[in-house]
Order: C-alpha cells, then sequence, then structure tokens
C-alpha cells in the first residue's frame, strides 16, 4: 500500500453466522470515500475453530467459514474492482480451502483473479508440539481426544501478505484486533516495535471486531439507551491516521447509532485490564483515552498508547468432553408452576441420581439460578414465589454424560411426560450435542513460526 494521510477500514462481520446483508452498504461507503480501504470480517470465537476441525473431520474440503459464500458475493467483485482489500479469518481451520472457495467464486462472478494470501502457523496439533503443551499444562492437558490446538497470532504475516501485493489475505485463528492492525502497519509502513501507534490501532481493531456491537447492536436497551432501527443496523467504519488515531463512523441511511456511549462500551468489552490489554502485538493502554463525537455517529479515539508486546502467545485447546442433552416441556393454567416443579422431580427420580440434572424454569430463575437446583429442595424463596405466581411455565432440564446412549435418557424422561407426568404438559423439545471442553495456555513466541503463503489460483485448477 502506498501511504497517505487516511486508510479507511470496514467491517462486515463480527462472529460466524453474522448477517450477510451488511457488507454492501459498508463497501458502497469505502468507494464513495475514494481513500485506501480494506475490508474485514471477523468470524472466530473461542470454538469456533473446533467445530471447524470437526466439519473437516466429515469433509476435508470443509472446515472454513460456512457463509463465506453467503458474505463475499454481494462485494467481492466490487472490491476486485475498486481495490478494496479482504482480511478476514474465515478461515478457521481450513484457510486454503476457503482460498480456494474465493477463487471459485471470483471466477463465478467473472471478476478479475484475486491474489490471495494464507495465513498459516496457528495450528499447533502437531507431534512437534507436543512436549511444548505437556510443559505447558501440565496435568490440565487433556486426556480426552484433542479436537483442536491454536495460537493467537498477530498482525505481522497480514501486514507481510498486503505488502507482498495480496488483494486477499485468509487466516486462521489470529487476535481479532490484527485484522484491522495488519492493514494499518502495511499501509503507514510502522515498525513493529512503534508501541504507541501499535497500541492505538489495536484499540481501532477492537472497535471493529464485534461489527454491530460498536454501532448500537449489543448496546440497545429500550427505554434506557434507545437504537432507532435497529433491525437495519449498519456496521462499522474507521478512518485511521498515521498516528493511529481514529474515527468511527457507519454507512449513511443504515439503522443504529455511533456515540460516545457505544463506543466507550466497546473499548471496554472483554477488556480485563485498561491499563494492560494484552494481544499478540503489543500492550495497548486505554487510561488515558480520550472519546469526542464529533456529529451524528461520528466519534474520535485519542489519546490511547502502548507497551512493549508479552513474550508468550495464547494458546486454547478443545477436546472432546462427553455429551450434553437438555429438554423442554412447557405447563400453562392454573398450579402450571406446581406441575412443573412435579414434573422435574420425577424426571430427576426416573433418572436415580446418576449424574446431575440441571432444572431451569425459563423467565423464573434460568439466568440467575446455577447447577445446585437449590431452589428446587426450597433453598430460594424467590424463586420458589415467582413459580407459585407464574400460569406459563417452560420447564428446561439438561446434563452432561460422557456415553451418548446414556445422555439420551434425559430426552427420552421429558418426552415420557407427555403421558406419564404431571397434567397438561406440552411442547416438548429434546437435544443432543458433542460437547467441547476448553484449556488455555502461554507458550513461547518463538515456538510459533506465523507466515503466510501466495494461493495460485492456476495451480488449484490444474490440481483438481
Amino acid at each position: 500500500m502506498t501511504p497517505a494521510s487516511v486508510l479507511r477500514i470496514g467491517c462486515a462481520a463480527g462472529f460466524s453466522g453474522d448477517r450477510t446483508d451488511v457488507a454492501l452498504p459498508v463497501v458502497q461507503d469505502l468507494i464513495a470515500a475514494g481513500k485506501p480501504s480494506v475490508l474485514i470480517f471477523e468470524t472466530l470465537a473461542e470454538r469456533t475453530l473446533a467445530l471447524a476441525q470437526m466439519a473437516r473431520r466429515s469433509d476435508p474440503d470443509a472446515g472454513y467459514e460456512p457463509l463465506l459464500d453467503d458474505m463475499l458475493r454481494p462485494v467481492l467483485a466490487l472490491c476486485l474492482q475498486h481495490g478494496i482489500r479482504i482480511v478476514s479469518n474465515f478461515g478457521a481451520a481450513n484457510p486454503r480451502g476457503a482460498a480456494r472457495a474465493i477463487h471459485a467464486l471470483a471466477r463465478e462472478l467473472g471478476a478479475r483473479t484475486p491474489t490471495i494470501a494464507v495465513v498459516e502457523g496457528d495450528d499447533l496439533r502437531g507431534e512437534e508440539h507436543r512436549a511444548m503443551l505437556v510443559q505447558a499444562l501440565g496435568e490440565r492437558l487433556p486426556r480426552e481426544p484433542i479436537v483442536s490446538v491454536n495460537a493467537y497470532i498477530g498482525a505481522q504475516p497480514i501486514a507481510d501478505a498486503l505488502r507482498a501485493g495480496a488483494d486477499i489475505v485468509v487466516c486462521g485463528r489470529v487476535a481479532d484486533p490484527s485484522l484491522v492492525l495488519g492493514p494499518a502497519i502495511a499501509h503507514f509502513d510502522w515498525a513493529l516495535d512503534d508501541w504507541v501507534r501499535l497500541g492505538r490501532a489495536t484499540m481501532v481493531g477492537h472497535l471493529l471486531e464485534c461489527g454491530s456491537q460498536v454501532t448500537g447492536g449489543y448496546f440497545a436497551d429500550p427505554g434506557y439507551k434507545d437504537v432507532p432501527d435497529l433491525a437495519h443496523t449498519g456496521y462499522p467504519i474507521a478512518d485511521i491516521d498515521a498516528d493511529g488515531n481514529c474515527t468511527i463512523s457507519k454507512p449513511a441511511h443504515t439503522g443504529g447509532c455511533i456515540d460516545a456511549r457505544t463506543v466507550k462500551e466497546q473499548l471496554l468489552y472483554e477488556l480485563h485490564d485498561p491499563a494492560a490489554y494484552l494481544t499478540p502485538d503489543v500492550v495497548a493502554d486505554i487510561t488515558l483515552a480520550r472519546v469526542q463525537e464529533l456529529g451524528k455517529d461520528s466519534v474520535r479515539l485519542t489519546g490511547v498508547t502502548g507497551h512493549p508486546r508479552p513474550p508468550s502467545l495464547k494458546v486454547n485447546v478443545c477436546f472432546e468432553a462427553g455429551w450434553f442433552a437438555e429438554a423442554e416441556i412447557s405447563y400453562a393454567g392454573p398450579r402450571a408452576g406446581a406441575r412443573a416443579l412435579l414434573a422435574a422431580r420425577v424426571v430427576r427420580e426416573r433418572l436415580g441420581g446418576c449424574a446431575p440434572v440441571r432444572v431451569d424454569l425459563i423467565g423464573v430463575n434460568s439466568i440467575f439460578g446455577d447447577d445446585s437446583n437449590r431452589w428446587l429442595d426450597g433453598a430460594d424463596e424467590s424463586a420458589l414465589s415467582a413459580l407459585r405466581a407464574s400460569r406459563d411455565v417452560r420447564l428446561r432440564l439438561s446434563w452432561q454424560r460422557e456415553d451418548r446412549h446414556e445422555a439420551q435418557r434425559l430426552g427420552r424422561e421429558v418426552n415420557a411426560l407427555y403421558c406419564c407426568g404431571p397434567a397438561g404438559g406440552g411442547g416438548v423439545r429434546t437435544a443432543l450435542r458433542a460437547r467441547l471442553g476448553t484449556v488455555s495456555c502461554l507458550v513461547p513466541r518463538d515456538a510459533v513460526h506465523a507466515r503466510f503463503t501466495m494461493i495460485d489460483a492456476a495451480a488449484e485448477r490444474s490440481e483438481a
């Protein structure tokens, strides 16, 4: 990228499964502004990679973002035509598969062939990493089959790929803010130890990474924090200057809002220490940050600083952890609460105390309750009082078991309540799914070798 006074970065996804109709307004705004621009998609949560690895077990060509086609189809040709680069972690467990899918989509759309780089090195499942994980986790190393092991790598390979001419950079597990920091490093040619600028751009990435959260999506609370036209919330755009400061906005004629409150909430989101937000690239510090409203849906962030990056990288290890079963049934009318309570006790007795069964009454104690079920034995008078007053109760029971067949017993017992349980039960719904466990650790930075590789579209076609 040629250095310029401003780099404009738009976000079109904040998680896997996000809306697929939001990228086009962002891209149209980027085109109209006429500035050097990048479009990011952030589609990985903590366990998304494990789910992607499980998908790849069934289909070696799968394992990347399932909605990749839906997300990119409306904007890929436009981005290639107007020089808007795309950076995303939708490669998940199969970045090369995602690159092949993007090349195929570009051919289908009649667009020019994009230069695609994949960022790799985050996957640490190989035997060569085993000793390091044993040392890092000790007794916490899972005995159950491991599904995924991924390090949170940083912005450098993204920046290197963009400097090498990539139109699109497809990543697996990079730190979310690095999706923004990488393009900023490449565009402004910042040094990798320019901690102040890196810290500032990292927090820009933090503002963008959750998509519509900063434009009012996760902020809305009717009558207290009202957000206009929430059904059509626009996704955020950041103008980053050469010092790493930014202005946050959104496309015109979209719903939602951006003001000092939405920006401050997102700044603090998942921030364990405002003076030390640890990332692979820098330790960001927002204790002197200043948030200033410039006008409608336009907020300036300045004053962020940064400190030298940590010597270690975070690693998530996901493993098979048995089965999770849940089942629901409804009771309505007079004494509905008493009938639901009786149904819960019947199921627990039928299962013979072989494992803990969690009991929730949705709308009564499903959020503030816990696995102890103290209210069920009369320990929580407020929950019992609400239960007695209710004429519409949805009972939910759940448990976790190592054996699939054993886990299925819960659903069978709740289904049997149709005829064997208290009067008037209905609307039974059951679900069973494999359960994943997660442990995290830190590993030495120099043990993780992040890199990018250009994917040749012609070679892919010849191999196919």
